[in-house]
């Protein structure tokens, strides 16, 4: 169905239209091809990691418990938006119903900002273990990180809840086209029938405070742990200690920072092409390469999913 079609058919349905990636219809299955292999790729990855910390006993500790739930999340994550995506690119209509719309809306930003907020204890976890390596097990208890896991996703749950509902309330006008493949807040605003400055300041101002919060909260720590690393005299306790926290920055540094590309200002400040690079970047790329980047760097992880995929058990 061509850019045309898709307009007119637009007028008659009760729901939205996600454009997603318009192109020949060769280069659709291509894509879906693609994307299809990732999303496996992915759920194997971050599943792989689950396995290895839940059935190996040298990893029942805070930095991988966090690790585990941060890849059950990463599933989560991907899952709200691909599945649809794949659906889109071998649908004519490439319809949404309105519920549909607003539930991935609100699983994908929750979700989102779920993932900030776990990036944030992640590197408290690493500043505790690094910084007071004598009091790390009295002050990160059971208790300590699974008040903190919970809270991150209570938190994030709730941090766009209000908005999402305002903005579902909203009337939209034709044509009900998203040119994006996900329901997103600045090309649902941008179809409203009344623009509402004030709400766009909103969802910006929400999602910076999101994003920048949990961000310099990561950056303090890591400098911290930058100063108590240096003090390290040997070289080999240095080149551990950055071991441990180096898989860790490269996953802050490529979601916030693509996620800041998007999200510091009002999406519709972005061109359509732009957001949609992007957010594939964020949403579908690193979760695809989070679990090579922690398992690559990380000697006790590369081990325990050895045993995973290899032999599919542990020895005592």
């Amino acid at each position: 169905m061509n850019i045309y079609s898709i307009h007119n058919t637009s007028k008659n349905i009760a729901g939205f239209i996600l454009l997603g990636f318009p192109c020949h219809r060769e280069n659709q299955l291509l894509f879906f091809s693609l994307l299809l292999i990732i999303y496996i790729l992915t759920l194997l990855g971050n599943g792989a990691i689950i396995c290895a910390v839940v059935w190996d006993q040298k990893l029942q500790t805070p930095m991988y418990i966090l690790l585990a739930n941060f890849s059950f999340l990463e599933i989560w994550y991907v899952t709200t938006i691909i599945p649809n995506m794949l659906v889109n690119f071998l649908s004519e209509t490439k319809v949404i119903s309105f519920s549909g719309c607003f539930l991935q809306f609100y699983f994908f930003f929750s979700l989102g900002i779920t993932e900030c907020f776990f990036l944030a204890i992640m590197a408290l976890d690493r500043y505790l273990a690094i910084c007071w390596p004598l009091h790390y097990p009295t002050i990160m208890t059971r208790r300590l990180y699974i008040n903190l896991m919970i809270s991150c996703w209570v938190l994030g749950f709730l941090w766009y809840l209000v908005p999402i509902i305002i903005i579902s309330q909203m009337s939209f006008c034709d044509p009900k086209i998203i040119d994006h493949f996900v329901c997103d807040s600045g090309p649902l605003l941008a179809l409203t029938c009344t623009r509402l400055p004030m709400m766009e300041l909103t969802c910006s101002t929400l999602s910076s405070l999101n994003l920048f919060v949990p961000f310099g909260f990561i950056m303090g720590t890591y400098a911290l742990v930058l100063r108590a690393v240096l003090r390290v005299p040997s070289v080999a306790g240095r080149q551990k200690a950055f071991s441990t926290c180096g898989s860790h920055l490269a996953v802050v540094s490529l979601f916030y920072g693509s996620v800041m590309m998007m999200y510091v200002k009002p999406a519709s400040g972005h061109d359509s092409g732009t957001q949609k690079i992007v957010t594939l970047f964020y949403s579908v790329v690193t979760p695809f390469l989070n679990p090579m980047i922690y398992s690559l760097r990380n000697r006790e992880m590369k081990e325990a999913l050895r045993k995973v995929l290899g032999k599919g058990e542990f020895k005592s």
